[in-house]
C-alpha cells in the first residue's frame, strides 16, 4: 500500500497535518555534543534499527531527561507522544517546533492517534512511552499505545530500555549528577502484521503483552550489558497521575 492509500485507511490520517520537523533535525547534532559534555552518554544497539520506513519506538520511563534522550540520540529523528500538561507557553511551542504529538493521557484522543499515523504512514518514527509516567523503569505498568500503532501501521517496534537518567532517591523531576553515565539499549525489533479496521480490544492486549514481555527481556539484556540498575519507585509521594487504562496493573493513582 502506498503512502496515499494509506492514508485512507482507517483511522484516517489524509487531512491530518504531519508533525513539524523545523528544529526536529538540525537540534539533533546540537543537543547531543551539549549533553555529552555533561553526561556520559552510552549507545548499545542489541538489534536491527530500520534505517527507513516506519517505526515505534517504545521506551521505558524513569526520568525527566528520558524524553530528549530518545529525541536527541535515537538512530532517527523521534515524533514521541508528550503529556499536554507540557504544552505551555515557550515550551510548548518548542515541543511543537521539534515535532512533539501532544497527548491528553486521561481521555480518548484521536488527534494524537491521527498525527502518529501520519507520521507513521510518511515513513517516520514514533515514540511511545508504555508505562505512561515516569516512575521505577520496570515496566509493571504497561497501557496498549504502541500495540495498537503497531496494529493498525504495521511499523516494527523498537523497545528501548533506558539507565542511568535518573538516579535511586531521585524526584520526576531531578536530573542525573553531572558525569553520571546513562546508558540507552536499543533491542531487536518487535513485529506485528498490520491488521484491518475494525481491531479488536483483545487483540491489541494481546500484542500489547507480548511486546512487554519482548520489552523486560530487553530490560534483563540491558541491566547486564551496561551493569546499571533501575532507580527504584519515585520517593514518597512523588507520583505522577496516569490513568487506568494498562494491562497489567491498570494504572497507577
Amino acid at each position: 500500500m502506498n503512502s496515499g492509500a494509506a492514508h485512507l485507511a482507517l483511522p484516517r490520517s489524509d487531512q491530518k497535518k504531519a508533525p513539524s520537523r523545523f528544529l526536529l533535525h538540525p537540534l539533533r547534532p546540537i543537543a547531543a555534543w551539549l549533553l555529552r559534555r555533561r553526561y556520559d552518554v552510552r549507545l548499545h544497539v542489541i538489534g536491527t534499527v530500520p534505517t527507513e520506513g516506519p517505526v515505534i519506538f517504545a521506551s521505558n520511563h524513569v526520568g525527566v531527561i528520558d524524553g530528549p534522550m530518545l529525541a536527541i540520540y535515537a538512530p532517527r529523528p523521534v515524533h514521541a507522544l508528550t503529556k499536554q500538561e507540557m504544552f505551555t507557553g515557550f515550551l510548548g511551542r518548542f515541543l511543537r517546533w521539534a515535532g512533539q504529538i501532544r497527548l491528553d493521557r486521561f481521555n480518548t484522543d484521536p488527534d494524537a492517534v491521527k498525527t502518529c499515523l501520519r507520521a507513521l504512514r510518511d515513513g517516520r518514527a514514533v515514540g511511545i512511552y508504555p508505562e505512561g509516567s515516569r516512575g521505577s523503569g520496570d515496566l509493571e505498568r504497561f497501557h496498549r499505545g504502541a500495540a495498537y500503532l503497531a496494529l493498525v501501521s504495521g511499523a516494527p517496534v523498537v523497545p528501548v530500555i533506558m539507565l542511568g537518567s535518573r538516579e535511586p532517591g531521585g524526584t520526576s523531576g531531578s536530573l542525573p549528577r553531572r558525569g553520571a553515565t546513562i546508558d540507552m539499549v536499543f533491542g531487536e525489533p518487535f513485529q506485528v502484521d498490520a491488521v484491518a479496521w475494525p481491531r479488536t480490544r483483545e487483540q491489541v492486549e494481546k500484542y500489547s503483552l507480548l511486546l512487554r514481555e519482548h520489552m523486560l527481556v530487553l530490560l534483563d539484556q540491558a541491566r547486564a550489558l551496561t551493569g546499571q540498575e533501575l532507580p527504584g519507585p519515585l520517593p514518597g509521594r512523588d507520583v505522577d497521575p496516569d490513568p487506568a487504562t494498562g494491562v497489567t496493573d491498570q494504572g497507577a493513582p
